[in-house]
């Protein structure tokens, strides 16, 4: 019996999977099989990863990739609906960042853990914030 862990790696928002014997390796995500499993440890392995990955996703999220049926295609579909470097997406989220407040019930902790969020998609996509903005 091996064990499954998911960390997720600042920008490049790989996942980087550690399974039975050891394995620290993207193959998975990536789809490129590992030399040292058989066709079923590899199709274990992914499955394992697929059900880690779903479980991690958000109700609204999980309903728009829930058809994916290896961890590879889920995390391709995952990244063209949410890593996309597009102007429109780079405007939104200057736009959220700039409308962002505080409710007067919100914890000030959720906040602070609203905007560091944004701050990271933000430089996730390469965004720069001049003076001008």
């Amino acid at each position: 019996m091996g064990f499954l862990q998911v960390v997720i790696e600042g920008d490049s928002r790989m996942i980087i999977m550690k399974a039975r014997r050891g394995i620290t390796d993207r193959s998975v995500v990536t789809g490129k099989k590992l030399k040292n499993l058989n066709q079923l440890e590899w199709e274990e392995l992914d499955e394992n990863v697929l059900s880690v990955i779903q479980l991690c996703l958000a109700n609204r999220v999980l309903q728009k990739v829930l058809m994916e049926k290896t961890s590879s295609t889920l995390w391709k579909r995952l990244e063209t609906l949410y890593a996309t470097k597009s102007l429109a997406n780079h405007l939104v989220l200057k736009q959220r960042l700039f409308t962002l407040h505080k409710n007067e019930c919100e914890l000030l902790r959720d906040h602070i853990i609203q905007f560091i969020t944004l701050l990271n998609d933000l430089n996730n996509v390469k965004v720069q914030i001049d003076d001008k903005d």
